[in-house]
């Protein structure tokens, strides 16, 4: 079986180091597990192993060896298998085909067979077949299947790989008690084979459940490796946290006085739907409230039901003290609502288009307009421009053309033509440079100081911490505790995230 070493691996993506010094040894036959926040670098490195990122610097050696993965069939190659967080499945396909898609068992040369490809497939869905719940078999296609089903099948996917060197980001992040148990005993049966395994988990008791040693990394650097058996939780969490783990934040906390507003001007209460349930809390005029937590405890899931994208099942919203039913992001508009989403592809600007049709639709749609002047379109356009430091040639300009950060900009000040009473940032800086965060940052707390109520959700945690009155922390879609004050801080807030995880 392999031994995997990792030596002095760094990437960077432009200005944005994604990490910096990664070290990490895997032995044969155990459990490795890798933990960090969020953005600290723990999935790069594994990419780099995995084939699917080149590193700028550093090695990796198997055996001893230096080695070069140019990509993710070299990886297969040299026998690892990586099982990603997000699922890489054939919709339409069955669970067979989808087991047996990294190497497909073929007859004659040329096509598949059919009959070896489902036997392999049984071979797997039979060590979960008790776990996998109603309609799950080989021939089912993967459309049809629940979200933990879906994920069954990558895990089986990577197993099916027979390779010596394992590794699982986040793979039982959708699955319940009974399947993470099942699959502990396959990855203790594999263990005992000599096969080598890097576990990620933002979850304590998975961590030490399965683990045999954990290697944390923090702000792009490996910082220490222990035995689980002689390290605890609080321990691991320090060395997340780092010597300025007691700092609010870095760049100085937020006014103080933001906090103390006596209007609310958004209430939220036992709002429940996908991804998220009972959760409450209120916004005050002026005041920045953050959501904190782990990636995808569903923070955003409760931003886009706030704004009509995917409506809450269940609760209540108030406006301004005034109960709403929002049904869609066209009555959350005309409710006062904004939205921001760092997902610029899917959420964000229209490709080809001119900057000016970019920055200009919720005008339109907040005033029922149908024709305009442009030069008045362009005259209400330059204040939020020129306020979020937008460098763009001209109005009609293709929006394209622009940076990720000046897209990003785009985006958001076409929310702030005409004022709304609340603003919702739904990891609004994902994917931009520092110079561009810098400038968004300068204005939310503007706009918080001229009285906006304003909702941050960031992955970021040093953005949450220096920005933010007040964080909401979150874990499996509900708020597991609130920070304010003197408890606002880096340790707090990864224990609130990490403890109930």
């Amino acid at each position: 079986m392999a031994h995997l070493s990792i030596r002095g691996a760094r990437k960077a993506y432009g200005a944005t180091i994604a990490l910096s010094r990664g070290d990490f040894d895997l032995k044969e036959g155990e459990v490795h597990v890798l933990i960090g926040s969020n953005g600290s670098g723990k999935s790069t490195l594994c990419k780099i192993v995995a084939g699917s990122v080149r590193p700028d610097a550093g090695e990796v050696l198997i055996n001893g060896k230096p080695v070069s993965i140019d990509g993710p069939r070299a990886a297969r190659g040299l026998g690892i298998a990586t099982f990603y967080q997000e699922l890489s499945l054939a919709a339409h396909r069955t669970v067979a085909e989808n087991i047996g898609l990294p190497e497909l068992p073929a007859k004659g040369g040329i096509f598949v067979d059919r009959d070896r490809l489902k036997a392999v497939a049984e071979r797997y869905i039979s060590r979960f077949a008790d776990v996998a719940g109603k309609g799950f078999s080989a021939d089912t296609r993967v459309e049809h299947l629940r979200e933990d089903q879906r994920q069954l099948v990558e895990i089986m996917k990577t197993l099916a790989t027979e390779a010596p060197i394992l590794i699982f980001d986040e793979p039982t992040s959708s699955l319940d008690r009974s399947q993470v148990e099942r699959f502990f005993d396959v990855l203790r049966e594999l263990k005992a084979q000599g096969r080598g395994i890097v576990f990620i988990s933002h979850r304590m008791d998975e961590i030490f459940a399965i683990g045999d040693r954990v290697t944390v990394i923090r702000d792009g650097e490996t910082v220490a490796t222990s035995l689980i058996s002689q390290t605890d939780p609080s321990a691991i969490i320090r060395q997340m946290v780092g010597e300025q783990g007691e700092l609010a934040a870095a760049d100085g906390a937020p006014p103080a006085a933001a906090a103390e507003s006596s209007e609310t001007v958004l209430a939220v209460t036992g709002l429940g739907g996908r991804g998220f349930a009972n959760v409450s809390f209120e916004v005050g005029r002026g005041e920045i409230v953050g959501f904190g937590g782990l990636h995808g405890q569903g923070q955003s899931a409760v931003l886009r039901s706030i704004f009509g994208v995917s409506p809450a099942s269940q609760g209540t919203i108030r406006l301004k003290g005034e109960e709403r039913t929002i049904r869609s992001p066209r009555e959350a508009i005309r409710n006062g609502l904004a939205y921001v989403s760092g997902d610029r592809g899917r959420d964000g600007v229209v490709h080809g288009r001119p900057i000016l049709e970019n920055v200009t639709p919720i005008h339109f749609l907040r005033n029922k307009l149908s024709v305009v002047r442009p030069g008045s379109l362009r005259e209400r356009a330059a204040k939020p421009l020129s306020a979020l430091k937008t460098r763009f040639a001209g109005y009609d300009q293709p929006v394209n053309a622009l940076s990720g950060g000046n897209q990003q900009k785009i985006v958001i000040a076409r929310w702030l033509i005409d004022r709304p009473d609340v603003l919702l940032l739904d990891d609004p800086t994902k994917g931009i440079d520092l110079q561009a965060k810098a400038d968004l940052f300068a204005l939310i707390r503007s706009l918080a100081a001229e009285g906006m109520g304003i909702v941050l959700y960031s992955s970021e945690d040093a953005e949450l911490l220096a920005n933010a009155d007040r964080i909401l922390v979150f874990n499996g879609g509900s708020v597991s505790r609130e920070l304010k004050g003197a408890d606002r801080t880096r340790y707090n807030l990864y224990h609130a995230a990490y403890e109930a995880a």
